[in-house]
Order: C-alpha cells, then structure tokens, then sequence
C-alpha cells in the first residue's frame, strides 16, 4: 500500500488535556481522531490494530468451540426493567424513545440480551454447557470520559456468555475463557495480571479482572510473589505493617488534649510525634441516609466499596461539614468514637484492635484524646475489613508482602450465577425433570482499550513500538528521493516482494525530506523499517528493527528471507 494513498493525518501539537501516552501518541501518529469527548474515529492505521486484535480474538474463540453472533445496539428497556438493571445501573446508562414513544437503552453489555434468546431453546440439562460471543460497540454515558481510548462514551468490546445446568458447567466454561483470554493478551503483547475483583454492576458470585500494567492506569491492583497472584485494590485484603510488628502496651491513662490547628491525620502525628496508625481517623458517611461513623488507622485510606458492601449499602456518600456539625457539634478534624451520639452508627477496621494508646478526636474543636484503647474507652456497633491496603502490607494467606501497580482493566470475567436468569425466567428441566435456573456467566474484553494498553506498554520517546501480532503493518518501505528512478523502482518491487511472502507493507512514495519520512515511521511504530537510498543502485538496503534500534545492511536478494526470519523468532 502507498502511503501517498492512505489518510493519515499526522500532527506535532495534540491537545494540552491530553495526560495518557497513548492518547499522545495515536493523536500524533493519526490513528484516531476525536468526534467529541468519549467518542473516537478509528482511522486506517487504528483500524488495521482492530482487525489484527479482533482476528486473535476469532481464533482464541474458535479454539474453545464459542460461536460468534451479533446483537442489536438498540435494546428494548423492558427487558433491563425485568432483571432490575435499568434502575440499578446507574447514570451511564443511555436512555432514549422511539417516535412510538417506546422506552430504549443503547447496550453497555447484553446479559438479558443472550439470557432472554437462549432460554426459549435450551430449555434441557443435556443442551448444556454452552456458550456465545460477539465483538460489538458499546455505549457507557462517563461522565468525565479521559485518557483517550481508555474510558469513552463508545467503545468496542468482546462479550461472551456461557450458560450451564450445573456449577460444573460454568467452573468449566469459566475456565475456559480464562486460559482463552490469557492466550488473547499473550498474544497481543500485554503484561498483565490477573487479580480477584469486585462484581459490581453485574451481580454474581465471583469475577476475575486482567490488569494491564501501565503508569496511566486507574485501578490500583496488589499481588505477592513472582507470578503477581492478587487482588483488585476494592477487594484485595491484608494485615497492615504494625499489626505484624504489635508489641503490647500497657494501657496509659486516658487525656483529652488541646490540638491547635491539628485537623488532617499528618498534622496530629507531627503534633503528637507518632506515627500515623496510631492516628485513628473517624470519618463521618452516609449510607441510604443514615448517618455512620468509619473507624480506620490512619495510614490506610477508607475503601468504599467495602464499606458499602459491608454495610449492604445502595448509596454511600461521605457527610458534608454542614452535615457533620448540625449532627455532632464538631469540625471535621476533630470527630472521634469517644461518646458519639446514639444515632450514629459505629464501625471499625478490624486492625485497629491491634493498636495501643491511639489517638483520636475528641469531638470537640481543637481537641484530640491521648491514649485511647479500643473497648476500654469506646465500642463499635460493627467490625469489617473497610481499608485499602498499602504497600508492604501482607498476603493474609501466603503472609508474603503486597506490591502496588497502577493498571488498566483490560477484561474482566464473571460467574453470574442465576443473577439473570432467575429475573427473566430463563428455566431448564434437570435429571429429575424439576425445573431449574440456567447458570450463566459473563466475560468480557475491552478491544479499542488494547489499542491504548498495547501503546502505553509500548513506546520510547521517538513513538510507538507495536508488537509483532498486532502491528498495522509488517514493514515500512521508505524511498530516501522519489525522483530517483533506480530507488523508486526497488522500492517498488521489494513492497511486491515482501507482500507475496505473506507480510503487509506501508510503502512511503511521497515527495518529503528524508528526516520526516524517518520521525513519522519511529512514530508510527510498526516492527521493520526497509529504507532504500543511495546504495540501492549496489543492490544493498538499510533495515532498521523499531524495538532495539539495530541496523542492518541487507543485499536485495536477502531482504525476504530477513522479515521472514524476523517474524518466526
């Protein structure tokens, strides 16, 4: 293909919001372009990426006997009414009418979809297990869509479901699209891990997420040892540093403390010279408006999603400073659990029973208690793990230290359960003919996100640096002077060459200098770069390797046997 033809319309200046490498660097190289916010065209360097991920995804598919299918975008609310999710799934949920005035959704993932098609067909425990999947265009209304491909309004993933008569089938089918989705992001050239998760929105009993690593990342994920075996940072559980080194402390004698201009966790600690657990910080929320008081160490930060999961909560929120004076008569900075009201609810981390003659606010203004013990000095209504852990912190089980990465969700697998088939009355007869739920599971890959994962794991300060499998084009033929008839006709016939052998060539035919052709093909990004100049008259090309930067001066007759070599390795 003659690059002459093809629309990339490459920039130097990308917009000053723009905070992803990634982003940066498939605005420069004219991958993508913005519609509006959340909302990207793929254009034919992008799109060329999306065919190559999309056709591992076919094959990896293929390989676990999972057929492809295509749902509609447009859904019908009805069906999202029945499983609960339309009130349930919150403001990202597209809504719209028809000129019927007939209520619509634009599909953010299609479990009732699939549950609701399957269940009039697969009605017997012998039709069982089974699965399906489709690679489709979402829609997810974020409100502060950001970071380029990695959080939008519209975007492109793989969904696959699997439906079972028994645990049985869905341990096994969920095994499945796990070894299938490594494979997958193996082959994409990813480094991730896989880490227990939270099931949120979906509802289920258990989920898996892969984490690409990358600096840009908005998920925090913890893992220990050499296989980085952990958790998303909303589950991940540990035992904090000072409960590993506890040493007892006979009880000091309980004294309220004026704490001038002391409020944050790090202002009492440097007042009372300590360290920042024995800071325990009182934090005042609001779940489904009723008022409860979190009890946490201070070098930890609150985790709401545990705290609303362990209080069962719908709606969490933290307490405004109106809120927190016209109920307790204090600042925020000076609340603690030492004679709290009655109406307020109390609960703790568990570690904090490990401290000894703590700190606390002493819910009056400029005031902190000295020497506080748990159940001498104040109880709690409840006790759950409601922290994130830190750095260094231990694996309950293996008791090995946790690392922090930041990451970037790339896919996420789930065993619903009977969550949606129960709500749709999606039934089967069993061996005793009683009629039972289908058991389904859900698994997903965010496919334009690759793209920007991909990106961010693979660039230098020169451009991208695309993984062999994934890359848009195998080679790119520069022509050092398109006026040269000898370096123009070789360079014509190497681009034929090299395409008969199988691998895609970008040929740049175009009348530049030399130093632009060489910048926008570091910037592009793809494996090999053939540059044919002055010494293709001696029948002898220049190759450069984009990932190590090593040159080779390669005579023509060799140059196919050279990319062949290259992509078997």
């Amino acid at each position: 293909m003659k690059q002459s033809l093809v629309f990339i319309p490459t920039t130097k200046e990308v917009p000053s919001d723009t905070e992803a490498v990634s982003h940066q660097l498939l605005l420069r190289g004219g991958f993508i372009r913005q519609e509006m916010g959340g909302v990207f065209m793929y254009l034919p360097l992008a799109y060329r990426v999306l065919q190559k991920i999309q056709t591992i995804m076919e094959e990896e598919m293929e390989n676990i006997s999972c057929p492809e299918t295509l749902m509609p975008v447009i859904l019908p609310a009805s069906l999202w009414k029945r499983s609960g999710r339309y009130k349930n799934y919150g403001p990202e949920l597209f809504k719209l009418q028809d000129r019927s005035e007939r209520e619509l959704i634009l599909g953010p993932t299609h479990e009732e979809s699939y549950i609701d098609v399957v269940k009039s067909t697969w009605n017997s425990y012998k039709d069982f297990p089974k699965t399906l999947y489709q690679i489709q265009t979402k829609f997810r209304d974020e409100l502060r869509p950001r970071f380029g491909l990695l959080r939008n309004k519209e975007f492109i993933m793989l969904d696959g479901y699997s439906f079972g008569g028994s645990q049985a089938d869905l341990d096994y089918s969920y095994e499945q699209f796990n070894q299938a989705f490594r494979r997958i992001f193996d082959r994409s050239g990813l480094d991730y891990i896989s880490v227990v998760a939270d099931n949120g929105a979906m509802g289920g009993q258990e989920s898996t997420e892969f984490q690409a690593v990358a600096d840009i990342g908005e998920d925090d994920v913890a893992y220990v040892g050499e296989e980085r075996s952990g958790a998303n940072m909303e589950v991940a559980q540990g035992i904090p540093t000072f409960q590993v080194n506890e040493v007892f402390e006979e009880p000091g004698e309980l004294t309220k403390v004026a704490t001038p201009n002391a409020k944050t966790v790090v202002e009492v600690g440097e007042f009372f010279k300590t360290d920042l657990a024995k800071i325990v910080k009182s934090i005042l929320y609001y779940a489904d408006d009723k008022p409860v008081l979190v009890v946490a160490p201070g070098d930890h930060e609150i985790n709401e999603m545990k705290l609303s999961n362990g209080l069962a909560a719908k709606e969490l929120r933290l307490a405004t400073h109106e809120e927190v004076q016209n109920l307790l008569g204090v600042q925020i900075g000076s609340i603690g659990p030492i004679g709290i009201s009655e109406q307020v609810k109390v609960v703790m981390d568990p570690s904090v029973t490990h401290l000894h003659n703590f700190y606390v606010g002493a819910n009056e203004d400029g005031y902190h208690y000295q020497n506080v013990n748990y159940d001498r000095d104040f109880t709690v209504d409840e006790q759950f793990d409601l922290i994130n852990i830190n750095e260094g912190d231990l694996e309950p089980k293996t008791k090995q230290p946790y690392h922090i990465e930041q990451s970037i969700e790339i896919g996420h697998i789930f065993k619903l359960g009977t969550f949606y088939s129960e709500g749709l009355g999606a039934t089967f007869l069993d061996q005793d003919g009683k009629e039972q739920p289908i058991i389904m599971g859900s698994y997903g890959i965010g496919v334009s996100r690759l793209i920007a994962a991909i990106v961010e794991q693979n660039n230098d300060e020169n451009g991208i640096i695309w993984p062999k499998t994934v890359t848009p084009y195998d080679v790119h033929v520069i022509e050092i002077n398109n006026q040269d008839e000898t370096i123009v006709k070789t360079a014509e016939k190497l681009e034929e060459e090299i395409t008969n052998s199988g691998h895609s060539v970008l040929l740049d035919d175009r009348d530049a200098r030399a130093g632009v052709k060489f910048a926008e093909s570091d910037l592009f990004g793809f494996p090999l770069r053939v540059v044919v100049g002055k010494k293709a008259q001696e029948g002898i090309v220049e190759i450069k390797e984009r990932r190590t930067g090593e040159v080779h001066e390669i005579e023509l007759s060799q140059v196919v046997k050279f990319i062949r070599d290259f992509y078997n390795k």
